[in-house]
């Protein structure tokens, strides 16, 4: 044993002259205190700080809707953890939507899948390397880089590694088998399915026929069951985009005045003989115009606006169509119909059609464009990715090789790192990997540019993308070129006029890179996990912003709402762990260790975010993202099973046994082709759209819509056979269900089943404060509620008249500027002067009745600060009708 420490601390055995320090073992100890400890702080620190920053730590507790909230944490420094772990599936699904849900379990599956390849690796494998015969010292020793080329032990290697696929392939199939019944629930579900936009599809590219043709248009889509119940085809009008623009700017700015005005009468109440200051004034037009009184000026102008956008409004048919337009369906299954047909013969035309359509999500200057142009748009965008990619690997590669010791200790500034071992470790394992990690942060903003130029109709559907492309950006620039630069870099100096040593040489150079391959996810697994949980930025800016810039209680408001989840950044880096972490797993079995502490850290710290912080209401897909997630796991099997392969050709001897090993290695891949063909078969055509098998049973059965779905068959436990109450039985199947989805994709159903047999009560338990049995019944919305665009956009009982439903969502599934309603809605304190609720009544009245003046749920502290409630619902204040402006401007103090 002490031998074997003492070549563990050895120097790999190369060379004093010529020892790389990327795979000492200082460098691999040095990054990992380092992290440890910068991790720790950062941890202790939000425990810390938590329970007194609301604002940034539990801003879901009060910041959001009532139904969606989560129960306050109490203040002890790991209250949060068994608070967090706590909270059922359900819960989670009912607060956060299924995408969240889904995100989870995935972070949750590859932690047990690399829990169980750590374990079975590094008790396996390791033991056989250290053994090997070729001399290796340090980390080198513990890899298969130790081994020679004609061991028999490497048929462990290929062994283990075929059963580790087995094992990642079946988990990704029964994560699917639950994705999909999940899936299909959240799809009938009453809550979603009685949405107008999940009835509905966005058609673009459609010809200039059929867009000025309106019943036409409705023809085509009519055959389809049930029929067709509105066409709202898509217009623009720059004019009234230009006037709304200026009203909001007015009223923001009416609203700033109003604000400070209402500080300054309270403050001078209270004074003996008070005089209500002076009104602000403000030119007319830039610095040459007249002055005169600011609220009077922008009350008028704001009502000049709110009159032109009424008189907009009755000739909206009028304005310009553009090449696009919304089909809503009498049935849900309609809609899905018609994202999967081929809707004209001609070519491009309608050939895009999106489902589930949000009005917030539609960027509405992408709909008016050629199919032509987006297509040529579409390859320009894929040349110019490729072009950046080649850039960003030079400029990383460069700015990689600046920051190596061995560079930067030539120049007289770094000469005290020569002969310092420990900060020469330290250096290379922060350095380099931090500069990578902020290189890649930049990248995001620029490939969203581009999909969003290639005329991607809806923001979402740019995040979708963006998670494969960014994806392979960093296979190849963080994974392939960075990490492995040096062994590349080793590999074509020493291959130079002998092709033919390029096989042999990756034997040896590809095990090299396992120290940054252990050093980078070293990075993400504690100060990235620290980073995300701390939320530093958040942190300084939510406080900041509301003190520096935010005066008015609208602003207050927004400032308190949760951030939201970068989707299209953080699954592809979670799957760049992944590939890391599995084509290492018989290279290195070190760095399984680390990556389950990384899916591991993230799982709590991501409960915890998405229960407490983030709240990203737009990205309500239905777990869309997951399907991606599971390809990306898939390409790192593929390469995992090539990298083998190569080792395998690598350390190839004229034998048998090599020969064997090269032939087993092809049939586990071709096992894994015949896995992922049987995914595709199976459960990827049944992912995105409604089958129509799930559509009939839920129209006979409407029951069968709320209803939780049986994920590993449809067999009654024992313990469910001799229910007398009804009710009773009810919530213990909802349970056996909830439990089935929980572990179903771990656990064989057969294990479940006998699990539930023999402990009965666990469905007697309660899981969840939501677990009573509730009747399913479609929601019945009223006209407040097609009001607020933001959450409700759903369809009305169609007892309605049809006229009236239909004008109404035509109006809010239009772009923003026809969208805008003719009343202007401020948001300002009373505070506690007579003259300043006089001054409410005039700036009403100078609005020429299209200014509404709000005071509840804002009020001035005894201080002299402004204060907003964030239990005051401000959307169903602003879609009120008349009469419901009334009612308020009633209910004011005078």
């Amino acid at each position: 044993m002490a031998s074997f420490i003492e070549d563990l601390l050895a120097d790999n055995g190369v060379s004093a002259k010529s020892k790389d320090e990327s795979n000492s073992l200082a460098t691999f100890l040095a990054s990992l205190v380092f992290n440890i400890v910068i991790a720790l702080v950062i941890f202790f620190a939000f425990c810390l700080l938590r329970p007194r920053f609301r604002r940034v730590y539990a801003p879901r507790t009060y910041a959001v809707e009532r139904e969606k909230r989560s129960q306050k944490i109490g203040d002890g420094i790991f209250a949060w953890i068994p608070a967090v772990l706590r909270v059922p599936d359900e819960d989670i699904i009912r607060r956060s939507g299924l995408d969240t849900y889904m995100f989870l379990r995935s972070i949750r599956t590859m932690f047990i899948m690399f829990s169980v390849i750590a374990i079975i690796t590094c008790s396996a494998l390791i033991p056989l390397n250290i053994l090997g015969t070729n001399n290796k010292r340090g980390l080198l020793q513990l890899s298969i880089g130790n081994l020679a080329p004609e061991s028999y032990v490497i048929w462990a290697h290929i062994g283990i590694f075929a059963l580790l696929v087995c094992w990642v392939m079946w988990s990704i199939i029964g994560e699917l088998r639950v994705y999909t019944q999940l899936r299909m629930w959240w799809l009938t579900n009453p809550e979603n399915s009685s949405r107008a936009n999940a009835n509905m599809v966005l058609v673009t590219s459609v010809p200039d026929k059929l867009v000025k043709d309106e019943q036409r248009l409705a023809d085509i889509f009519d055959v389809l069951p049930g029929g067709v119940r509105q066409v709202i085809v898509s217009r623009q009008s720059k004019e009234l985009a230009a006037i709304v623009t200026k009203r909001d700017r007015l009223a923001r700015r009416l609203e700033q005045l109003l604000t400070a005005y209402a500080v300054k009468c309270t403050a001078l109440s209270d004074q003996p003989g008070y005089v209500a200051p002076k009104h602000p004034t403000m030119r007319t037009h830039g610095m040459w115009g007249k002055r005169v009184d600011a609220f009077e000026y922008l009350a008028s102008e704001i009502a000049m606006c709110n009159h032109y956008i009424a008189q907009s409004a009755k000739t909206r048919h009028e304005y310009k169509p553009q090449s696009s337009a919304l089909i809503l369906f009498n049935q849900q299954i309609a809609a899905h119909l018609a994202a999967q047909a081929v809707i004209d013969y001609k070519p491009l035309s309608m050939g895009r059609v999106s489902t589930n359509v949000d009005p917030q999500d539609v960027i509405w200057s992408n709909l008016d464009m050629n199919p032509w142009n987006r297509r040529i748009r579409g390859y320009l965008s894929f040349l110019v990715t490729v072009a950046l990619t080649i850039v960003w690997t030079l400029v990383t590669a460069f700015l990689m090789g600046l920051v190596q010791i061995k560079n930067l200790s030539i120049l007289d500034q770094f000469s005290w790192l020569r002969d310092n071992e420990f900060a020469i470790g330290l250096f290379s394992g922060i350095v380099p990997s931090a500069i990578l990690a902020l290189l890649m942060t930049m990248l995001p903003t620029v490939l969203r540019l581009l999909l969003r130029l290639e005329g991607t109709a809806t923001r979402s559907e740019i995040d979708l993308r963006l998670l494969h492309r960014y994806y392979f950006f960093q296979v190849w620039n963080v994974y392939l070129v960075t990490i492995f630069s040096s062994s590349i870099v080793a590999i074509a100096a020493n291959s130079i006029g002998s092709p033919g040593k390029i096989v042999e040489l990756i034997q040896t150079q590809v095990p090299l890179s396992a120290t940054n391959v252990l050093i980078y996810v070293l990075l993400l697994s504690f100060i990235g996990a620290a980073k995300e949980i701390l939320q530093g930025v958040p942190l300084a800016l939510r406080y900041l912003v509301p003190i520096l810039f935010a005066r008015t209680p609208r602003a207050l408001y927004r400032a308190e709402t949760p951030s939201r989840f970068d989707w299209a950044t953080n699954i592809p880096t979670h799957s760049l762990i992944f590939l890391m972490g599995f084509s290492y797993s018989f290279i290195a079995p070190i760095v399984n260790i680390f990556v389950a502490i990384y899916f591991g850290l993230f799982y709590l710290i991501y409960r915890y975010q998405f229960l407490y912080v983030y709240n990203d209401q737009r990205w309500s897909l239905g777990g869309l993202s997951f399907p991606k997630a599971v390809k990306q796991m898939l390409v790192a099997v593929y390469i995992s099973e090539i990298y083998l392969l190569l080792m395998m050709v690598a350390k190839f001897q004229v034998s048998v046994n090599a020969i064997m090993r090269v032939i087993v290695v092809l049939g586990v891949i071709a096992g894994t082709l015949g896995a992922h063909w049987y995914i595709d078969d199976v459960y990827m055509p049944a992912i995105k759209y409604l089958p129509l098998k799930k559509a009939a049973d839920v129209e006979r059965t409407p029951h069968l819509a709320g209803e939780i779905p049986n994920v590993v068959g449809n067999k009654l436990s024992p313990s469910d056979k001799h229910l007398e109450e009804p009710l009773v039985a009810e919530q213990r199947h909802r349970r056996r269900n909830w439990i089935y989805i929980m572990y179903g994709s771990v656990v064989p159903g057969f294990l479940l089943r006998l699990a539930i047999w023999t402990f009965p009560s666990v469905l007697r338990e309660k899981v969840s404060d939501s677990d009573e049995p509730r009747p399913v019944v479609p929601r019945q919305l009223t006209t407040e509620t097609i009001g607020d665009t933001a959450n409700r956009l759903g369809m009305r009982d169609s007892r309605l008249t049809l006229g009236e439903d239909a004008a109404e969502l035509s109006r809010l599934f239009a772009c923003p500027a026809i969208r805008a309603k003719p009343v202007s809605n401020l948001w300002v304190p009373m505070g506690n002067s007579v003259l300043f609720a006089r001054l409410l009544w005039e700036v009403e009245y100078y609005g020429q009745g299209t200014i509404l003046v709000i005071t509840q749920g804002a009020e001035i502290s005894p201080r002299g600060k402004v204060c907003a409630d964030m239990d005051f619902s401000l959307a169903s204040v602003e879609a009120s009708d008349k009469e419901g402006v009334a009612h308020y401007q009633r209910t004011r103090p005078m």
